[in-house]
């Protein structure tokens, strides 16, 4: 009895140590990875990666001013810094290319790239889900359009972001599109037939059911919008990420051409998203916005 009761405490004490042994290895590689994760990261996913600093080349690491206003946080990250210069960009550019294109009856060059693009979103976007009333849309779809396929290209280039890889970005834009969605349809429609439309066209013992449902549509179409840009604009990297990890995990040489080889693939691919995302961001605001100057002239046929 005794010595079966010594051989159970000298077991639970080895039991003890072994677990004592291993919790405190499992704990230093655990650190060790961390750090080599944080470390790949850093370097392969700098392209979303938001920050108070930025990459610049032969300059290493620049630090961006920081500030505060009334207790909030105003301060220049990389992606305010990406947006800023793409927004530059495009004033640049399509200022050069308007005042070329009004000297030359047909355009040449770059201006020809511009004018086939622009006519793309006018004929295929917009009066396609608009119709001719929505021309006088067209100005703000095509900065929409524009605006992000530049910041999408930008994120593709050494040392650029990703704006459109931030979720407050996207949700920005979202924001606009929101509000230019119902701009649209109150000027169509008017704004007590707009505000009727809230209800569905039911009685009114269903109003307190109708109208929540009505208004949370409203903000449903917009955050798809936001979600679906961030999410493709962040997926290419994080693609890219797990393909290039792929040489860490097997520990081997030998798998670096397939992992770079698919990598590059990937990062092609990128540039044919970040022109689909963009054209996707711009139509489905077109159709959005259409529905509600569709509805008035549904309406006006009805009457």
């Amino acid at each position: 009895m005794l010595f079966s009761e010594k051989v159970t405490e000298q077991t639970a004490q080895a039991v003890s140590d072994t677990l004592h042994h291993s919790i405190a290895d499992s704990t230093v590689t655990a650190s060790a990875i961390e750090g080599r994760e944080e470390n790949l990261f850093t370097e392969l996913l700098h392209h979303i990666h938001d920050g108070n600093e930025i990459e610049l080349p032969f300059l290493g690491h620049v630090h961006l001013p920081q500030f505060e206003l009334f207790g909030i946080d105003l301060s220049i990250t990389k992606h305010v810094v990406f947006l800023w210069i793409a927004a530059l960009l495009l004033i640049i550019t399509l200022s050069i290319v308007a005042q070329k294109n009004k000297k030359n009856k047909v355009p040449k060059g770059f201006g020809n790239l511009i004018e086939v693009f622009v006519q793309f979103v006018r004929d295929e976007i917009v009066i396609a889900n608009m119709g001719k009333a929505g021309l006088g849309y067209l100005p703000y779809l095509l900065t929409t359009f524009f605006f992000i396929l530049t910041m999408n290209l930008l994120g593709l280039i050494p040392y650029g972001a990703s704006a459109t890889g931030n979720v407050s970005v996207t949700g920005g834009l979202a924001i606009i599109a929101f509000i230019m969605i119902q701009v649209s349809a109150i000027r169509a429609q008017g704004l007590g037939h707009y505000l009727a439309h809230l209800t569905g066209g039911v009685h009114w013992s269903l109003w307190p059911i109708m109208i929540p449902i009505e208004i949370l549509g409203l903000f449903t179409k917009p955050f798809a919008l936001c979600i679906r840009l961030f999410a493709n604009m962040t997926g290419g990297h994080v693609v890219i990420l797990a393909l290039i990890g792929l040489i860490f995990v097997f520990k081997s040489i030998l798998i670096a051409p397939l992992s770079v080889g698919f990598a590059l693939a990937i990062n092609l691919l990128e540039i044919f998203v970040a022109f689909l995302q963009a054209y996707i961001f711009t139509m489905l605001t077109a159709l959005f916005m259409g529905l509600g100057v569709q509805a008035a002239s549904h309406g006006e046929e009805h009457h």
